[in-house]
């Protein structure tokens, strides 16, 4: 199990060589950015030359980007029109959240990344077949550009209508859209159970998305290490241990200093890579 660790826990804070140089030296082998523009502006090209230059002489990687949620500063309270969804009926918007995804993707072509996850719709979306066709469009055309700059597409369940597992697998099978998914172990928690949601997907895994939470709300704990958390690890540990191979991202919501942020985030990985290692 390599040690990956999303730089969502660092949302707040701005994306530069001191903090990773800080994440490298706590332990971590790979990361993946989050694509917040008030930590990581994919859109600010002199901060993405600062990485570029900083991963060409590191033995960090990247082994993914998380596609915006947003295409503000400020975790949405920019309005409504900060929302990025390609889930929306309405063409206009679709365009400009698709646009917007690209051009975070666009940071491959700087920095060497494999995957990009995206995410489809927002928490508790309902599911309307008018919107397949919407988001077909729009994936599409994200697969297309993505793969011109060799990083793959795949999409995340969410506790929701639009995009558990069982929505993600329909999409596929009536679009044959030529992606694969990444599993949200502690999404699949407060939806329909990691078992039952890791059966749907487990053929079309491709990364693998790490955090807990009490089964109701989306805290992004650290597996095995914060309280309140109520996932069963070592079932989840026994159910992912055929796709050991496969990228397993921390990826924890961001509270206080950096320095507490990664102790608590190596203390997990430590524990995580223990209890894998068992049952591999």
């Amino acid at each position: 199990m390599r040690r990956i660790l999303s730089t969502r826990l660092f949302a707040n804070h701005r994306l530069t060589t001191a903090l990773l140089d800080k994440v490298q030296h706590s332990g971590v082998d790979s990361i993946e950015f989050f694509c917040a523009r008030q930590h990581l502006d994919y859109h600010n090209r002199s901060q993405i030359a600062e990485l570029r230059h900083w991963f060409a002489d590191s033995e960090l990687d990247v082994t993914a980007i998380h596609a915006p949620l947003y295409s503000d500063d400020s975790w949405g309270h920019g309005g409504p029109r900060s929302i990025v969804s390609i889930t929306t009926l309405e063409k206009s918007e679709r365009i400009r959240a698709t646009d917007e995804i690209k051009r975070a993707i666009e940071i491959a072509d700087s920095i060497p990344i494999n995957f990009v996850v995206l995410q489809l719709g927002q928490y508790q979306e309902d599911y309307k077949p008018a919107k397949l066709d919407t988001i077909f469009n729009a994936v599409d055309e994200i697969n297309v550009f993505a793969s011109q700059l060799d990083v793959g597409v795949v999409l995340k369940n969410l506790p929701s209508e639009q995009s558990n597992a069982e929505r993600l697998n329909l999409l596929l099978e009536v679009t044959h859209l030529p992606v694969g998914f990444c599993f949200d172990a502690g999404l699949a928690h407060i939806g329909e159970g990691v078992r039952a949601e890791f059966g749907k997907m487990k053929d079309r895994i491709r990364t693998i998305h790490l955090h807990d939470n009490d089964g109701s709300s989306d805290l992004r704990l650290a597996p095995l290490v914060d309280d309140g958390g109520t996932l069963d690890w070592p079932v989840a540990a026994e159910l992912l241990a055929e796709h050991a191979n496969l990228p397993h991202i921390l990826e924890l919501q961001g509270v206080g200093e950096v320095a507490e942020g990664l102790r608590v985030a190596t203390e997990s990985l430590d524990r995580l890579e223990e209890l894998f290692a068992n049952h591999g």
